[in-house]
């Protein structure tokens, strides 16, 4: 029997886009803010890290949420999720790793914690029901990564093993969660890196065009 793999399954933001973190420092600069206010308003918090929790499972609104973040921020909440991750951008190098995947017969898959999806779409233009082959949204889901259910779900999806699967996420904690699941993990830290692991995991040279 053999094992190489034959699914990847990917995480969006920080991974098929730039990193989270510079964009969200950037906002703060922008907003005239002090370096870390988001951090700490809605990841130490335990408020923030509940509410922020709640809209990842759908239980709460992108609209409810700029709510609440502009007033612990002290910030208009018009648009504000739009706003904090208005400088990402999409990562070349993973996007086309992924079409060479594909290319090459393996299942890719995007796994992803929400955001909300609307007033602002994270993943507007990026075509992901065109150019992977299964997409989940956790919000869609009522469930967040790490809950085991929602990697069962992607995989239940993609109709592969966890034994045949990459999963590849911007944080560590994920990536655990996966592996604890039997899923290959990837912790993304650098695009070069991971598409070059990537390729060696996979048996597919990744950075072919």
């Amino acid at each position: 029997m053999s094992n190489r793999r034959t699914g990847l399954i990917l995480d969006f933001g920080g991974v098929l886009t730039t990193p989270l973190l510079p964009a969200v420092l950037a906002f703060e600069q922008r907003e005239g803010l002090p370096q870390g206010a988001c951090l700490t308003a809605l990841y130490k918090d335990e408020e923030g890290v509940r509410i922020t929790s709640d809209l990842e499972r759908g239980t709460v609104s992108q609209a409810e949420w700029n709510e609440f973040a502009g007033k612990m921020l002290g910030v208009p909440a018009d648009n504000l999720m739009g706003r904090v991750f208005g400088a990402l951008r999409p990562e070349p190098l993973m996007i086309n790793a992924a079409a060479a995947a594909r290319r090459a017969g393996i299942k890719v898959g995007i796994l992803s914690n929400s955001v909300g999806l609307a007033p602002w779409d994270l993943y507007d233009g990026y075509e992901l029901e065109r150019l992977y082959d299964v997409v989940v949204i956790s919000e869609q889901h009522l469930l967040r990564k790490p809950d085991p259910e929602l990697f069962e779900i992607t995989l239940k999806l993609m109709d592969l093993p966890a034994e045949e699967c990459v999963f590849v996420d911007d944080t560590e904690a994920y990536v655990q969660a996966a592996e604890q699941l039997g899923l290959a993990g990837v912790h993304n830290q650098d695009p070069r890196q991971t598409v070059a692991t990537l390729s060696e995991m996979l048996g597919v040279d990744l950075t072919a065009s």
